[in-house]
């Protein structure tokens, strides 16, 4: 039975990426024109910055070059975080959004935008804002029915840690 390059890659790269503290969220290959471009996403608890990704980068680089996972071809390497508009999939995303606001798409087509407020192994208890000074309702929604979910950007949102410790 034969793997596939991404099978190869994740099986060569996880272990690099587990040991600088990061979660693997995604190995892409594309072509860009002559050139093949291979994406690595890596996420954590506390984020993924711009210092973590560039040295996981030059470790990335070493292990491909002692490989020949790649094969022969010319290729761009990037190593980023996944970015605002990822599609939360994995209950780590939903746990990393907790005190975001959520968009949610039923199973079913509705669609409920939300802050997550606390999760368990089964779904996301949430918090509905108010409309029109009303307050905000609690909801409970499991992950069974959710069919997408985005974390939506706030660019007016305050910081509850401050107002906390006001």
């Amino acid at each position: 039975m034969s793997t596939t390059q991404s099978e190869r890659l994740r099986e060569l790269l996880e272990p690099l990426v587990t040991a600088a503290g990061l979660d693997l969220e995604e190995i892409e290959l594309s072509r860009a024109g002559r050139r093949r471009q291979l994406r690595i996403v890596v996420d954590s608890d506390e984020g993924a910055t711009l210092d973590v990704c560039a040295e996981l980068s030059r470790e990335v680089s070493q292990q491909l070059d002692e490989t020949d996972v790649m094969g022969d071809e010319e290729y761009v390497l990037e190593v980023s975080s996944p970015g605002a508009d990822r599609p939360l999939t994995e209950r780590r995303h939903y746990a990393r959004a907790t005190g975001r606001l959520v968009k949610f798409l039923s199973n079913e087509g509705g669609e409920l935008v939300a802050r997550v407020v606390a999760l368990d192994d089964d779904g996301l208890d949430v918090e509905v804002p108010g409309v029109k000074g009303r307050k905000p309702t609690a909801r409970r929604i499991e992950f069974a029915d959710i069919a997408r979910a985005r974390v939506e950007i706030e660019f007016n949102r305050k910081d509850t840690k401050k107002e906390e410790e006001a």
